[in-house]
Order: C-alpha cells, then structure tokens, then sequence
C-alpha cells in the first residue's frame, strides 16, 4: 500500500470523528489563552489514541504537547484553537447574522487546523508503526496564535528546541503550499495617567492623558512616511478615560502593533513610537507606562520541505467538490464586495497565473522558488527559526473570502471546509511519511536553514517576565 493509499484510507475511516472535533471546537469558540475545552477535546483525543500528553506546557495553561515513539527523527505537528470576538455568527448563512450578539466566532479556521494537525500526526504515527520506521511523532496544542503569539511564549521556553522539524498548515480559499515569507511584529501598550478635573470650571487643573494617547497617535501618524514600506503600524484605543465629556480624563492606553520584515526592524519601528509616546506624556504633563505585551518573529520558509510538500500534494488526488458544495460557496461570494473579489484574485497571482473559479477551487498550485512575502504575521515565525518548518493552504472557504469575517465563520462548518480540512491532513502526514523514509530530506533542510539564519541561534522576541495576556486583561 503506498503512502497516499494509507494516509486515505486513514482519513476515509476516521472522517466522522475528526468532523465531529471540528465542529465540537466551532461550536464553543474561545479567546486566546481561554481555549480550556477546545485544548481539553484535541489534548483527551489524541491522548485516546495512544500519545503521551503533557498539558500546562510553558506556563500556559491550555498549552500541551502530545509525542508517540522515541528517537530521532522528532517530526512535530502545530495546531491551534483560539477564535475571535465579536465575529459570532449562524452557520451556513449567506448573510450577516450573529449567533449571539458579540460572542465569538472562528473567523480563521482554528477549530480545522487544530483538528486537522491533530488528525496528521495521528495518521503518521500509524504509517511510522506500521512500516516499523524510527523516529518520534509529536502533536503541539498552540493556544492564543490570535494577537496572542502563542508559539513565541512556547518557543521562549525551550519547548521546541529538541524537534528537527514542523509541520503546520492553514485553511483558505484555495490548495497550494506556502511560500510565503511574513512580518515579525512587536505588540506593545502605552497607558497615560494624568489628573481628573472639571473640564469647564478647572481646565487648567487637569492633566488629560486622553490628550495623550491623541497626540501620541498623531505622532505615530506622521511616522509612517519615514518607516521603510514593507513595515507596518497600527493601534487600538483600549481605554478613552471616560464617558464624562466634561472631566479632563485621567487615564487613557493605546495598544500598538508594529511590524517589519525581521524582528530588529520590527523593534526599531517600536522604538520609534515610544519615543514619540513619551514626547506626548512631555506635553501633556502625563505619565508614562510602556507595557510590553506580545511578540513574533518573520517566517522563514525551506524550499526543502515545500519540495518534499509538493510531491505529495501531485501525489494525493485533488479535493471534489459537489454541485450543491460549489452552489453554496458561489452564494458567500456574491456577498463579497468588487474590491475583495479582485483582491482574491490578486493572492492567487502572488503564487500562480492560474484563474480560479468564483466557488470552491479544486486545482493543487505547488510552491515556486523567489521572494514572496504577505504583510501579516504569525506566530508559526518562531518555530521556523528554530526548526525547518513547511506549511499547506487548502480550499476551506468560498473563493476570496477574507479571514477574520462573518462569512468565513459561516462556512465553518460546511461539508466543502471539511473536505478541505482533511485533504490538508493528507498533505501533512504524507509529508511525514517522507521524511521518516527520507530522514536526510531533514538534514538538508537544516542546512538550508542555518544558511539563511547565517549560523545564529534563535533568539526570542519577547523578554523574560512577560507572560500571556488574555483578552479580557
């Protein structure tokens, strides 16, 4: 039986459970750091199949590593389970219709990509056993990848330091292996506190860090002419001091997200702006308090592994979708406005010249060689630059829907994104198989790797002391 034949028949057998973890995940959507039932349904599942799980790693409480087999090599499996707020929404609707008012919502895939990573490493441990191949298959629970870096809190503490390489993927709008390069990005509050008084009687008694956090803004602003074009800045107000229009408000935050295409530009762009929030504390008379809260490094991609991701994406046969699948998806489309439809078709000709229908793309795009780089960033960064890492993106959603919207948490749960989700399990644990066979497609992977770190060892964005911070903080 080949590895494809396996890994198929695998995934046939087992589709009702790995649908059923999905969409248990969809259906109790939690924040980052806050995942205790989606950690608990993927870390009591896998460790029902065998693995040895080890939760609360890294000082993160819905953290856990799940590992079967000893020896080298150590092939390590990412997943991820955090939503988002206010993104709630009733499944299968083709227009704007929460579920509930401000809840949350999967508006990013993490309920399949956590169940899909889980449902590859599981698979590959049965084709390692069943072939009596060495080596060691390890499943990774990485909470709070959403404004959370997860991974990074994880990467600091050593937990990926004995892997020789990761496997990870992320649900989209059409098949292809990753290639792309991304941002690092610094996450980082700035909280003024000056003095309340009576705005109209006593003005000038009053020290308004509200005034603060505009004028700071302002500054920030006028930065962007004079950071480099690949960087990126924006910010949140979190905390405006007030409803009172007439108290000169006390206390006001602004939470900043600064990005470059390596750490160092990412913290030369934030501390750019923190001299800017302390001219702004200056001439408000306020106080200043930096808080830092999060941070993550660039992707790094290996042509090794997408070559080895590749084949098996030729190998395994392409997703099929139905009529009434594709009937659906064209249905979420037409809600997209002209600009996003265009800016879909732009993604694809990042990557291939292919034109790709307006409903559920069935085509496998194989990666090419070149710089390609996306303007986000992700905390899958961090292992990259520890450990050769190689990534798919497969067709989950109706052509062009953009992530963090009511209409991919709608097609969360559809029959096409659970196609979609274990053809991306298939590429995964097929990549797997590869290199238990081929355990010097890893050696050279490395190699690669340490080129193109030019022999430095990774170092961690987030200092000592920092530690998760929940939504809610």
């Amino acid at each position: 039986m080949s590895v494809q034949q396996f890994i198929t028949k695998h995934m046939d057998d087992n589709r009702s459970e790995y649908e059923r973890i999905a969409k248990q995940i969809w259906d109790t959507p939690e924040l980052r750091f806050e995942e205790e039932q989606s950690s608990k349904t993927l870390a009591d599942y896998i460790e029902s199949q065998g693995f040895n799980v080890d939760r609360g790693i890294a000082n993160i409480d819905t953290a856990f590593r799940a590992s079967y087999g000893s020896g080298a090599p150590v092939i390590a499996f990412l997943g991820e389970f955090d939503a988002l707020s206010d993104l709630s929404q009733v499944e299968n609707e083709t227009s704007y219709s929460p579920k509930i008012q401000g809840g949350n919502g999967h508006g990013c895939g993490h309920h399949m990509l956590g169940t899909a990573a889980l449902a590859a490493a599981i698979a590959a441990r049965d084709y390692m056993v069943e072939n009596n191949l060495p080596g060691t298959i390890e499943f990774y629970g990485c909470p709070g990848e959403e404004g959370g870096s997860g991974k990074t809190f994880m990467a600091r503490e050593g937990v990926f330091d004995n892997i020789d390489t990761a496997i990870t993927w992320h649900p989209g709008t059409f098949n292809t292996v990753w290639a792309f390069e991304t941002l690092a990005n610094y996450q980082v509050s700035f909280k003024f506190k000056g003095k309340a008084s009576h705005a109209a009687a006593s003005p000038h008694l009053g020290r308004s860090a509200l005034d603060a956090v505009e004028l700071m803004n302002i500054g920030s602003n006028y930065l962007r002419e004079h950071i480099e074009e690949t960087s990126r800045l924006h910010y949140a107000i979190t905390n405006t001091g007030g409803i009172s229009p007439n108290v000169v408000q006390p206390e006001a935050e602004v939470l900043y997200l600064m990005r470059g295409t390596t750490v160092q530009k990412a913290k030369n762009v934030f501390e750019r702006v923190q001299k800017i929030a302390e001219g702004a504390a200056l001439m408000t008379e306020t106080e200043l308090d930096v808080r830092f809260d999060k941070a993550c490094t660039n992707y790094v991609r290996n042509h090794t592994l997408e070559e080895v991701m590749n084949n098996e994406m030729a190998a395994f046969d392409e997703p099929k979708f139905t009529d009434e699948e594709k009937a659906l998806a064209k249905k979420f489309y037409d809600t997209l406005s002209e600009s996003e439809q265009q800016s879909a078709v732009e993604e694809v000709r990042k990557v291939s010249s292919e034109s790709l229908p307006t409903d559920l793309p069935e085509l496998a795009i194989p990666s090419t060689p070149g710089e390609k780089r996306l303007a986000g960033s992700t905390d899958v960064g961090d292992v990259s630059a520890i450990a050769p890492t190689v990534q798919c993106y497969t067709t989950c959603y109706a052509f062009g829907t953009p992530m963090h919207t009511w209409q991919m948490v709608a097609q969360g749960k559809t029959s096409y994104a659970m196609t979609g989700m274990l053809y991306a399990a298939k590429l995964m644990s097929g990549t797997a198989a590869q290199l238990l066979h081929h355990p010097e497609k890893i050696a050279m992977a490395k190699e690669e790797l340490n080129e193109h770190l030019g022999g430095k060892p990774y170092e961690c964005p987030i200092p000592e002391g920092i530690t998760p911070t929940k939504i809610s903080h």
